[in-house]
């Protein structure tokens, strides 16, 4: 028999994430597997959890939970020698990541897909020595979004992000940032980069239309300025999928980039607290294989 491991985070979402455990495990049962389940309690948890996984010749892990416990999941995988396919049920307050793959951003009907028989490949980021999601960004207003408390996410959604960001864009913060990437050098001012895996960041789904999860690619946007007049551009052109084409926004793939700064300056990775400057990210292709609803 199959085994599958189901690792949940209890406090993700609105609703109560264990409210879900029962009806994932009859799906995965009928499907076939003989389930595991743990719960996460603390940072590093979803991680322990997946190497177990890994380590013991899992068929499938399950990640039910938010943006961070996917992050944390899938850092379970890296550098394994095997790696279990990947099952998700989203329930935070963005879900980037399911959004990019079209799996139902409804737990319940998240929970159906887990019996599709469809697989897709997606590309990895890494990022110095651990692996991201979904998307990198480096600066004074990347910085702020990591502030976003709990109870924030939790009561305000994707309100919450836009609260914190324009309350640091009121203050009009940059930074000085040398960026590299595949042989070219950009140095500047910037109050924000961001380097993205998938369409989908923040909840927008237009960022990088061109954006595929196997691409091998980053897709990566500075922002030159983000005065009053250029924030309510730059969110139109956010909005209509037209960002990389902005007066004030240099847009470039890479498969590897460096960020530096003479300044202390911080970042976000996949929603949440990142190490300061300097980073170097780069690419691993289609490295694994996550379950996605059938067409």
């Amino acid at each position: 028999m199959q085994q599958a491991m189901i690792i949940i985070n209890p406090a993700s979402g609105k609703a109560d994430a264990r409210d879900y455990i029962r009806s994932a495990e009859e799906i995965l049962q009928s499907t076939g597997y003989q389930v595991t389940i743990h719960e996460t309690a603390g940072e590093g948890d979803a991680t322990a959890f997946c190497v177990q996984a890994c380590s013991g010749g899992y068929d499938l892990v399950v990640a039910i939970g938010g943006d961070g416990t996917l992050h944390e999941t899938m850092n379970g995988l890296a550098d394994q020698e095997h790696r279990p396919t990947l099952g998700i049920v989203p329930m935070g307050t963005v879900n980037d990541f399911a959004r990019a793959l079209q799996i139902p951003l409804s737990p319940a009907d998240a929970i159906r897909t887990l019996s599709s028989s469809r697989t897709q490949r997606v590309d990895m980021g890494r990022l110095n020595n651990r692996l991201f999601v979904n998307v990198v960004a480096a600066g004074s207003l990347a910085g702020s979004l990591s502030s976003v408390t709990t109870e924030d996410k939790t009561r305000l959604g994707f309100l919450a992000y836009l609260k914190e960001g324009i309350k640091e864009l009121a203050s009009n913060s940059a930074h000085a940032l040398t960026i590299t990437h595949d042989g070219e050098i950009w140095e500047g001012s910037s109050p924000l980069f961001i380097a993205a895996l998938t369409n989908s960041v923040g909840g927008f789904e237009k960022l990088a239309p061109g954006a595929a999860v196997d691409d091998g690619l980053l897709h990566c946007f500075i922002v030159k300025d983000l005065n009053l007049l250029n924030t309510v551009t730059v969110s139109i052109s956010l909005l209509l999928g037209n960002l990389r084409n902005h007066k004030d926004v240099i847009y470039f793939t890479a498969r590897e980039v460096a960020v530096h700064s003479p300044e202390p300056v911080k970042t976000n990775v996949d929603g949440e607290e990142g190490p300061p400057l300097p980073i170097r990210l780069s690419t691993i292709p289609r490295h694994i294989r996550v379950i996605v609803p059938e067409q």
